[in-house]
C-alpha cells in the first residue's frame, strides 16, 4: 500500500513526464494494427489502435457461397477478434510505458491509461 502511494507522489511530481509519455503513446496509436480471420479466411479484417477498421477482405469463395447471413456474422466476428487484439496492444504498450514512469504493474487497473482501449 505504501509503495503504491510512493509511486502516486512519484507521478505527482512527473507529470510533466507523465503527460509527455501519455503523447507520445497517442502518437503511437495510429501505427498499432491488428487483423483477424474468420470462417477458415473466409474474411479479414485489419483495424488501428484507434479503434478503425483499416480493411476488409472477402475471400471469393466466400462471395460464391452467396450466404448473406453467414458473411454478416463472419464480418463481425473478425471484426471483434481483430478489435481485440488491438486492444491488447494497446494495454502492453501503454503497461510497459507505466513501467518506464515507475508505475507498479496493475495500478492502472490491468487495461492501461484510460482512453487508450484498456
Amino acid at each position: 500500500m505504501f509503495k503504491e502511494f510512493g509511486s502516486m507522489l512519484s507521478l505527482l511530481k512527473n507529470q510533466g513526464k507523465l503527460q509527455e509519455e501519455i503523447q507520445k503513446l497517442q502518437a503511437q496509436i495510429g501505427n498499432i494494427t491488428a487483423e483477424a480471420s474468420a470462417g477458415a479466411g473466409y474474411v479479414t479484417v485489419k483495424v488501428n489502435g484507434r479503434m478503425e477498421v483499416l480493411s476488409v477482405r472477402i475471400s471469393e469463395e466466400a462471395m460464391k457461397l452467396n450466404d448473406r447471413e453467414m458473411l454478416e456474422d463472419l464480418l463481425a466476428a473478425a471484426t471483434n477478434q481483430a478489435l481485440a487484439k488491438a486492444r491488447q496492444q494497446l494495454a502492453a504498450e501503454s503497461e510497459k510505458m507505466a513501467a518506464n514512469m515507475g508505475i507498479p504493474p496493475g495500478m492502472l487497473g490491468g487495461g492501461g491509461f484510460p482512453g487508450f482501449g484498456g
